[in-house]
């Protein structure tokens, strides 16, 4: 109820009577009718705010931002007698010009609500308080967050915060970002979270500053020096800040995980006797991910350095036994396995050029994104000629070089080489600091312990069934893992590439991802390359998928976006009719005109319009004015530098 009332009032872009005025009314009212119902252990205190202030941010370049009486609500719910710290749930209400806005972030509002409802009528009493903030002025790059948390009285008592986003729409909500230190907060939500969904790995990847956006996480961590946790919806970005972000999309199902975790959590973090001293817990990271969505594993990042030092030392006692004292058919193990690992990384570097040069020249023959809304597209073109490039340098491998070595022997040594380049990275990435270090510990543990095992039958019985079935079961749980954070990953960059802008080619990045997601995953069955027989049939099935795919391709048979209602892949364009008034440095009128400003937010530009819309096409290209800022066009968002690409259509 309370989402599907938030996006009836349609797009609340702040400033807007929409988000100033009616979205505020129907939140104090519902928040009014909380308060009549609450139990007599608590209370609620309302504020409406409109703070005024700038403050300068390093996102998109960097850039100064100024506001002027935007608004929040904040409620503030407590015990009987008070509270000298607080917990901050936060939300925001305003949308994107256009967009109904029902996961980013009116169904998180909604949420906040109920939680607030449902903390309110409880007959356990809180120990510290929890303030709920639904601010209204997110979109427009975060301003409301720092007007409450720099101006606002009640600031000073929070001690944690729990910040509630999304990147797509529906879905599971996943926590991307934590800390900065304080582990306590994430055992908290491994202790509390009923459905939880975590991935350090996320977190490195979105602070790491790959993914072109930001949230109010960061102005509570630079500006209040408060810890939190920074969790969005992932699902579906492909809708995500356009018209049909709308609340029938968004499961019932994912509004009521959504509501389990928030309000188990904040119970957890209202009653904590952590809360009130957390500064004192503030003493490194934690490695932590999700095990398929059942449960949590967190660790202290330190104790994370002490397991991958384990397990380097262990390949470097299995290795080293090896190396330097070879008791194998022959003595030529040492020459045999760095010849090995040559081979080994020629074949990952000729599948990754090999990718990459489809890759360019699908872009330039101007078929990109033929994957937008088929990914198959992309698997059977980058992924089958990723595969057939490493298994064919492996085959000629073996018909020319290792012609007199057993297939066995072959098999051991590539296997060997395999666990050599892991534990190397393994290695890199623990001297670096970087908790996402133990996907690779995962890759190294399991197959070391499954190949121990399993040695002794292969010496005596060879690559027979039950070798195979003992090796794929030993494989298992690193390839589940593994094919689990793929589809994560996937399912959160596929739709980003649909609007990162003109310049970065999506196609080179998509196949650079699968290219290292099959060198990944194939590193531990090359082996069954020299074991097998033949790798004729294999190569001629992956040969003809990748050329049949790349004919249709070419021919335009995928077409990029979809709008099929269930579940459309829309193109991004973004028109504003503006107009220019140009001064001289002597402040008189140099240059003045009017027209429709075009930019298309994908690679494509205009391509799949200008057949379409005729008078849109190179001729109207816009020329950048060197002597005005921003090449004279009124950017909202200082992104020029990613949509270099756009079209200037003179108007009235």
């Amino acid at each position: 109820e309370y989402l599907e009332h938030i996006t009836s009032i349609g797009p609340r872009t702040t400033g807007s009577p929409e988000n100033e005025i009616v979205t505020v009314r129907y939140l104090l009212e519902q928040i009014k009718l909380i308060e009549a119902q609450s139990n007599s252990l608590h209370r609620i205190s309302v504020d409406v705010q409109r703070p005024t202030g700038s403050f300068s941010i390093d996102f998109l370049g960097g850039f100064t931002s100024y506001y002027d009486n935007i608004t929040n609500v904040v409620v503030k719910l407590e015990p009987r007698d008070g509270a000298q710290h607080a917990v901050l749930a936060n939300c925001h209400f305003d949308s994107v010009a256009n967009s109904p806005g029902a996961s980013d972030d009116a169904v998180s509002c909604s949420v906040m609500l109920e939680v607030l409802r449902v903390l309110s009528v409880s007959s356990e009493a809180l120990h510290h308080a929890v303030i709920f903030l639904f601010n209204g002025a997110e979109e427009n790059v975060l301003q409301a967050s720092h007007g409450f948390i720099t101006q606002h009285p009640w600031a000073s008592l929070i001690r944690a915060f729990i910040n509630l986003e999304a990147a797509g729409v529906g879905g599971k909500e996943l926590v991307f970002q934590t800390g900065p230190e304080n582990p306590w907060l994430v055992q908290a939500y491994v202790s509390a979270a009923k459905h939880p969904f975590a991935s350090v790995v996320a977190q490195e990847v979105f602070q790491s500053g790959i993914i072109p956006s930001d949230t109010d996480f960061r102005i509570y961590r630079d500006f209040g020096n408060i810890p939190g946790i920074d969790l969005a919806f992932i699902e579906n970005g492909y809708i995500y800040h356009t018209k049909y972000d709308t609340a029938d999309r968004i499961l019932t199902d994912s509004i009521q995980r959504a509501g389990d975790n928030i309000l188990a959590v904040l119970k957890y973090l209202a009653t904590s006797d952590m809360l009130p001293s957390s500064s004192k817990y503030r003493h490194g990271n934690m490695v932590f991910f999700d095990v398929l969505g059942l449960c949590v594993i967190a660790y202290p990042s330190r104790v994370g350095v002490i397991l991958n030092c384990m397990v380097v030392t262990a390949v470097a006692l299995y290795l080293g036994r090896k190396l330097l004292r070879p008791k194998h058919k022959t003595d030529t193990y040492r020459k045999d396995f760095f010849c090995a690992l040559g081979i080994t990384l020629i074949s990952w570097f000729t599948s990754l050029v090999t990718v990459l040069i489809l890759a360019v020249f699908v872009s330039l023959i101007g078929q990109s994104l033929s994957w937008y809304s088929h990914f198959y597209v992309s698997v059977c073109l980058y992924g089958t000629a990723a595969v057939a490039k490493i298994i064919l340098i492996h085959t000629l491998a073996k018909k020319f070089y290792y012609v007199n070595a057993s297939d066995r022997y072959l098999g051991e040594v590539f296997f060997d080489t395999s666990l050599c380049v892991h534990c190397v990275s393994l290695t890199a990435l623990t001297y670096r600091g970087l908790c996402s270090a133990f996907i690779s510990a995962v890759w190294v543990a399991f197959p070391l312990l499954t190949k121990l095992c399993v040695h002794k039958d292969l010496k005596q019985h060879g690559a027979r069934g039950k070798f195979i079935a003992f090796y794929l079961l030993g494989m298992f749980i690193p390839y589940l893992y593994a094919l689990y954070l793929i589809w994560a990953v996937f399912e959160m960059f596929t739709p980003i590439l649909g609007r990162s802008g003109s310049e970065i080619p999506p196609d080179v990045v998509l196949a650079s991802l699968l290219a290292g997601c099959t060198m990944t995953l194939s590193s531990y069955f090359i082996s069954f390359v020299y074991l097998a027989e033949s790798t004729r049939k294999t190569l001629l099935a992956l040969t003809t998928v990748c050329a049949v795919t790349l004919l249709l391709v070419c021919g335009g048979a995928f077409f990029p976006y979809s709008s099929q209602p269930a579940s459309p892949k829309p193109k991004r364009v973004f028109l504003q009719h503006v107009t220019r008034t140009f001064h001289g440095l002597d402040g008189n009128v140099t240059k003045r005109d009017s027209g429709i400003w075009i930019n298309g937010f994908d690679y494509t530009g205009m391509s799949h319009i200008t057949p379409h819309i005729p008078e849109i096409n190179d001729t109207i290209r816009a020329h950048c004015e060197e002597d005005a800022p921003l090449c004279g066009f009124p950017w909202y968002l200082p992104v020029h530098f990613l949509i270099r690409k756009n079209w200037y259509l003179p108007a009235p």
